[in-house]
């Protein structure tokens, strides 16, 4: 069994709690659609300015430095390991080189417990990928010892590979909030087998035993979807904690700000290692409050004369909530487009996490009698997704909306990197039809939810962690959490900056940053395929996309092997009508190169398609400088 250390008596005088077993008891009493961290507003109004500690009223400078002195009150941490316990292996499986498929291992002996699986959505040199989920190619044969998957929130690059892991996982036991389950459960019955799924929720005041060596306790924080938390997983050489996606919102639009007393309690015992969120690591200051988000919202709203449409993310519920509460007393109605959009609202709204009035969302027959002044959209397809509904809106492809002039369209998101150059193209679409366009560059309607440098810095300063792995981002944001964690204590050795399956190991010796990788190669989802579009696939395809290709019908007579009739038919590279003397040289070149063979040396056919394959294309080169791929097809009469 684990050490696993005591949790000291609470700020407020509260007596310290057993470790919570697994099983089937329920994760809070009451009942009903409570919230599952302290306090969270079901009523749609915003967060208080001012929260309650210890009886009296402080504003959140107070609590933060309450929160500082709480992480310093039990002097220096000592590092102690009893036993002889098993090696602690961590790895990510995505996460540490991309933005997006997020997944985290955790062994201990027989013990695993795996947090998040995320997926990511694929780059440009992609054709034809939907998104890349993570590896688990090194769990296979070790599905026993999985004691539970952890899931921090509800965001796709932290649940949207779940679906495909977890049948290959064997079901584990999943552990999350109320909001992400039901996300994780409506993906998962679009595969028809969300009822094998064994989830237990958890809430702010839970301690699970994972196995021998694990203990799990969430933390809430501040992020752009509710139910967020951070994870805590006491091992036998101390605390890991993961922060997930997180910011500091001392006024949030759903709920409480993060438990910064909660967090600072980490801080006065043994933190082994802090796993922090590097997102916006190379971003001074701290993140900007949903509150004000909602101000800049309510303020372009009441400017737009016409109609609004407001793109965002289908999970961004915070924002949905504040739209409703905006449009409410102004008398303006909501369209919801996006099949996700739709049912995560619904979700929310039927889980208690969203509130608005009977009739502030309306159906297409009653949005089309609205005066101008009166409607809202809000809508998928922010990020120039080709089947979003924004884009197909930009495009005059919707089913019945379309811009007109004096539309405003606001952007209430961020742009994720790699998009830059769709985004651009579809604000221009959208401006060249009369719209206009309001963004983040001009106005504060988006507010990020990943912490900026000051606030990983209060990270940092409330936990004393002895060793630091930057998570969540590329490898410049990495480093760039590493070089501010020294700014603030932290020694450059204590700091692992790894790569994707760089095994970080932890022994009674100390800790490393190993030379061992586990495989974490892209799982490419394509349609109804997993997996099965490998690298070579991809390559193929990218030539097909930059240069065409020919393809050269040979027929051959069996006996001879000479050539009978040869047709060139090209696609994507040239326009055959056009090009029909390159085509007709192309055909007499075939049939000089094809002259003496042989019909009875071994691999004939291997043998035709090789030397069509290398002679076409080097007189192609030749006559266009350009490399079609060249597909031969041979055919024996």
């Amino acid at each position: 069994m684990v050490n696993a250390p005591k949790r000291p008596a609470s700020p407020q005088g509260g007596a310290s709690r057993p470790p919570q077993q697994g099983g089937n008891r329920p994760p809070f009493r009451g009942g009903g659609n409570r919230p599952p961290f302290r306090g969270g507003r079901r009523d749609g109004r915003p967060a208080p300015k001012v929260i309650g500690v210890g009886g009296e009223k402080r504003d959140m400078s107070a609590r933060t430095v309450e929160a500082l002195q709480h992480a310093k009150q039990a002097g220096p941490v000592q590092f102690e390991v009893q036993g002889n316990p098993p090696k602690l292996k961590i790895y990510a499986l995505g996460g540490l080189e991309e933005i997006g498929r997020n997944c985290t291992v955790f062994e201990c002996g027989d013990d695993i417990v795996v947090v998040d699986g995320g997926l990511m959505f694929p780059e440009e040199g992609m054709p034809g990928i939907d998104y890349i989920i993570p590896n688990i190619a090194c769990l296979k044969g070790k599905e026993k010892n999985i004691r539970g998957v952890i899931v921090s929130h509800g965001h796709l690059d932290h649940v949207g590979g779940l679906p495909f892991m977890m049948p290959r996982l064997g079901f584990p036991t999943i552990y999350t909030a109320p909001l992400t389950a039901g996300i994780i459960r409506n993906r998962q019955e679009e595969f028809g087998n969300a009822g094998q799924l064994k989830i237990q929720l958890v809430t702010g005041k839970s301690r699970i035993q994972l196995g021998r060596n694990f203990v799990f306790e969430p933390f809430h924080v501040n992020h752009n979807i509710s139910d967020a938390f951070g994870t805590a997983l006491y091992t036998p050489y101390g605390v890991i904690l993961g922060t997930g996606d997180f910011k500091f919102d001392f006024t949030p639009a759903d709920g409480d700000p993060a438990d910064l007393i909660h967090i600072a309690g980490f801080g006065a015992k043994n933190v082994l290692m802090l796993m922090s969120d590097s997102t916006n690591a190379t971003s001074p200051g701290h993140q900007i409050s949903e509150k004000t988000v909602g101000d800049e919202l309510k303020r372009a709203i009441e400017k737009a004369k016409g109609r609004v449409i407001i793109g965002t993310f289908s999970s961004m519920l915070t924002r949905m909530q504040q739209i409703f509460e905006i449009a409410e007393p102004l008398g303006r109605k909501v369209l919801l487009q996006g099949r996700s959009l739709l049912n995560n609202v619904e979700l929310a709204h039927k889980l208690g996490y969203m509130k608005y009035k009977q009739g502030t969302i309306v159906e297409e027959d009653e949005f089309r009698r609205l005066p101008e002044g009166k409607a809202i959209v809000v809508c998928t397809g922010a990020q120039g997704e080709s089947n979003a509904s924004l884009m197909k809106i930009a495009n005059r492809e919707h089913r019945f909306l379309s811009i007109q002039q004096g539309d405003t369209v606001i952007f209430s998101s961020s742009v994720i990197p790699g998009n830059e150059r769709t985004v651009q193209s579809l604000k221009d679409t959208l401006v060249r039809q009369g719209a206009k366009i309001v963004d983040n560059a001009m106005v504060d309607v988006h507010a990020g939810g990943h912490a900026k440098q000051e606030d990983l810095k209060l990270m940092l300063r409330l936990t004393k962690p002895r060793y630091l792995m930057p998570i969540h981002g590329n490898r410049f944001m990495l480093e760039a959490h590493a070089d501010l964690a020294e700014t603030v204590g932290v020694p450059r050795e204590n700091i692992f900056v790894a790569d994707n399956g760089q095994i970080v190991e932890f022994d009674k010796t100390g800790a490393r940053l190993t030379a061992e990788y586990v495989p974490t190669e892209y799982v490419f989802v394509d349609g109804l395929g997993v997996g099965d579009v490998s690298e070579v696939v991809l390559r193929d395809r990218r030539e097909l996309a930059e240069d065409g290709m020919i393809v050269v019908v040979c027929t051959i007579a069996k006996k001879t092997g000479d050539l009978v009739n040869a047709d060139i038919i090209s696609r994507g590279f040239i326009f055959q009508k056009d090009a029909s003397g390159l085509l007709a040289r192309t055909k007499d070149f075939v049939k000089k190169a094809l002259k003496d063979n042989d019909p009875n040396s071994p691999a004939f056919d291997d043998y035709l398609k090789n030397k069509i394959r290398n002679e076409v294309g080097n007189f192609i080169f030749k006559e266009t400088e350009r490399r079609p791929m060249i597909m031969p097809v041979t055919i024996m009469v």
